[in-house]
């Protein structure tokens, strides 16, 4: 009862031990959180309209560091011949659309401060060789379960909630 008490007086009077203990748990939950880039949850990405118009290729796909902490690369078909892993985001910024080497999916760009998210992806299910359908299914995966996407350049990485990091190079859109 009367530990009962003095929480209760310590709620109604805040004392300095307790926003000592406030701040501490608040650091503890933010240092918690530190380790996960980018934080804790979070889709982050720059505005649509730095990407209003703006066609890029899959050239890179980083997979997690295995146990021994070494990055590996999974093989992706590039270049015109190869049918590449593309996205292209529409002059309004409203959409993505693009092709997976195999079918094409669609997208929408629900924005807010932290940048935008892909909402309603579609793609088309025309039949492809199993390790181009492993692939595509695993694009698709990461399209919609991104943690971040970052732009540098002419350079656009996609992160994973898996830790795995798309690497996408800007191309030529010739499409207005």
């Amino acid at each position: 009862m009367i530990l009962k008490s003095r929480l209760l007086d310590s709620l109604r009077r805040p004392s300095k031990g307790f926003f000592l203990t406030l701040s501490c748990l608040s650091l503890g939950l933010l240092s918690g959180c530190a380790n996960v880039i980018p934080p804790c949850g979070a889709k982050i990405s720059p505005p649509s309209s730095e990407l209003k118009n703006t066609k890029w290729e899959l050239t890179r796909w980083n997979l997690p560091p295995n146990s021994n902490g070494e990055v590996r690369s999974r093989q992706i078909p590039q270049g015109d011949a190869s049918n590449p892993i593309q996205i292209i985001f529409d002059a309004s910024g409203q959409r993505l659309s693009g092709s997976t080497g195999c079918n094409r999916f669609t997208a929408t760009l629900d924005e807010d401060a932290r940048g935008f998210s892909l909402k309603q992806i579609a793609s088309t299910k025309m039949a492809c060789n199993p390790q181009r359908m492993e692939l595509e299914n695993d694009f698709l995966y990461e399209l919609n379960d991104y943690r971040s996407i970052v732009r540098n350049g002419d350079q656009l990485l996609m992160i994973g909630t898996d830790r795995e990091v798309l690497s996408f190079i800007q191309k030529p859109n010739n499409t207005k």
